[in-house]
């Protein structure tokens, strides 16, 4: 294990001395619903922000997470609550 850390270099963010996202501004935050079944499993406290380098390439994530996709049912809500979100002093390059 210890040979394919050295050769592989940083293959993931988990691998990085400055985590990636202190270096990109723009973020889609996700949180669980109230009452939705999966805070038992991650607490009521969970959220995720995944985070992007521009606000364009955040929108299209935002895009898709919030999209109704094929394999939906008639009548599904979407289990998650997604915002847009950013860090301003970053974002305006401050």
């Amino acid at each position: 294990m210890r040979y394919l850390s050295r050769t592989m270099g940083i293959a993931n963010e988990h691998n990085l001395a400055v985590p990636i996202a202190d270096r990109r501004p723009y973020g889609v935050a996700v949180r669980l619903r109230r009452g939705d079944p999966f805070r038992t499993l991650l607490g009521d406290d969970w959220s995720r922000v995944h985070w992007y380098a521009t606000a364009a390439e955040r929108d299209r994530a935002y895009t898709e997470m919030v999209r109704k996709h094929e394999y939906s049912r008639a009548g599904d809500a979407p289990a998650l609550i997604v915002e847009k979100t950013e860090r301003s002093a970053d974002s305006r390059g401050a």
